[in-house]
């Protein structure tokens, strides 16, 4: 079940299903990490990722404002990578979108697909995710924008 904050307080969703799933993936569309963000954690069977989420929740200020994010997996069986360096930790990846392709139910794989086509793929025995806010917001000067008649 997605739990929200109010506007101007810290973030947290719970996500057990598709639904809740694309609450956490509109709160970080255009989120941005490292490379070296990304912990897969294999005897744990989980994956974290640590953002700078742009709130689209308070963006009725001027520009805007991005706080430190984690969204944490669980329940993972497997993690590939397509197009991610791993050589690389600094690179900079930009989040499109986090989605759900179902397998063999409760289980499926949920992507997160980052700009220029890299993507995350994991498996997972369920949706088992959380996304919440870990710092004060920050002011940005720039608010993110897509030119959408690029295709």
């Amino acid at each position: 079940m997605a739990s929200e904050a109010l506007s101007g307080a810290a973030l947290t969703v719970l996500a057990d299903d598709v639904e809740d799933l694309r609450v956490i993936s509109a709160a970080l569309q255009d989120a941005v990490c490292a490379i070296a963000d990304i912990q897969v954690e294999k005897a744990a069977r989980r994956v974290t990722v640590s953002f700078n989420r742009f709130r689209w929740e308070g963006a009725a200020k001027r520009g805007g404002e991005r706080v430190r994010s984690g969204l944490q997996l669980g329940g993972v069986l497997d993690v590939k990578a397509k197009r991610l360096r791993r050589d690389a930790p600094k690179a900079i990846l930009s989040l499109l979108a986090v989605s759900f392709e179902a397998g063999e139910a409760p289980g499926g794989a949920i992507t997160l697909s980052f700009a220029g086509g890299g993507e995350l793929k994991i498996e997972v025995e369920c949706i088992d995710a959380v996304l919440a806010d870990v710092s004060p917001p920050w002011p940005t000067p720039r608010r993110p924008s897509h030119n959408l008649s690029e295709g």
